[in-house]
């Protein structure tokens, strides 16, 4: 593995669940100071510097990261399970149709309980049934569920887009949910 994916796995690590491991203070919007990042990194004896993060936020290959407009600070885009942090996107009308990749062997959960955030802040939806199968593809046999966003939306249920184009919901409830086939 590439001490930049190293690099990018360790930052997600540590933007999206465990900023405590290192001592690292995130505030409420998930941003971190990067030279306190850095710091409390090489103390872990992580090899990280300036130019080595820049080059894991910029090519990460799903935009995970973000860095404030000076560049002295850094966030996770989405994918928070710490409970201190709560990136407030505005609502967003989605598109039509949404997908979410899972294994087969959580249908029966969903089925009954729709698509729950668990420890995440928010319910992870793709824009397109490729992402959804990647995604999935993590977890075991692909299923990929396609979510009526539209549809949710006209009832009342609020979406929000993050900074890299991952969709977000609080819940999907059941009634929303078609199994995909992929023939579309």
């Amino acid at each position: 593995m590439s001490i930049v994916k190293k690099t990018s796995k360790f930052l997600s690590y540590i933007l999206r669940h465990h900023p405590e491991t290192i001592g690292l203070h995130l505030d409420s919007e998930g941003w971190a100071d990067v030279d306190e990042l850095l710091q409390k990194a090489a103390e872990q004896g992580r090899d990280i510097d300036r130019a080595l993060l820049l080059d894991a936020v910029a090519n990460n290959d799903k935009k995970r990261f973000a860095l404030s407009e000076d560049g002295r600070k850094i966030r996770a885009q989405q994918g928070h399970s710490t409970g201190q942090v709560a990136i407030d996107y505005p609502p967003q009308e989605p598109p039509e149709v949404l997908y979410h990749g899972t294994a087969d062997r959580f249908w029966p959960s969903i089925r009954e309980q729709g698509l729950l955030a668990k420890s995440r802040h928010h319910v992870h939806l793709s824009g397109d049934f490729d992402t959804a199968v990647k995604v999935g593809q993590r977890h075991g046999k692909v299923m990929v569920l396609k979510v009526l966003a539209q549809k949710m939306y006209q009832d009342g249920h609020r979406f929000y887009l993050s900074g890299n184009h991952v969709w977000l919901a609080d819940h999907v409830p059941p009634q929303y949910i078609v199994v995909e086939d992929g023939s579309e």
